[in-house]
């Protein structure tokens, strides 16, 4: 089995709250990242695919092709964008980067052909980052 990375960055504010709490409640789960004119990252996404190269030509998957459609799916739709309010597939999501690793999987999953999705890998910090493999 053979796996193949692309990585891509993108920039993007939200703000972290349910709806459903108390003011109280929203501040002691999320902290700062409730700040009601939110705040933003510099995210580094991850998208991983797996399977067998083609014998014909050498490749899994065309690594230009892969980054033309996670551009294309996600990095146009979030890039400078208020992930509350501006994109359509996070509408009524709490915008956290679980959430956002489970959302572009749901994007991505079934656009590549014979190669498989493996990984989505997203950093929110250099430091802090999920990995979400899909439902199993």
């Amino acid at each position: 089995m053979v796996y193949i990375t692309k990585q891509v960055k993108f920039s993007a504010g939200h703000r972290l709250y349910n709806p459903e709490f108390s003011d109280e409640e929203n501040d002691r789960i999320y902290d700062k990242c409730n700040n009601p004119r939110g705040h933003g990252h510099n995210y580094t996404l991850e998208v991983t695919l797996c399977g067998k190269p083609d014998p014909k030509i050498g490749y899994l998957y065309d690594l230009k092709k892969l980054k033309e459609i996670i551009n294309r799916e996600i990095v146009d739709k979030v890039d400078h964008k208020n992930l509350n309010e501006d994109v359509d597939f996070l509408k009524g999501v709490i915008p956290t980067v679980e959430n956002l690793a489970i959302k572009f999987w749901e994007l991505l999953e079934r656009k590549f052909g014979d190669a498989k999705l493996y990984r989505i890998k997203l950093y929110e910090t250099d430091t802090s980052f999920v990995e979400y493999y899909g439902e199993k």
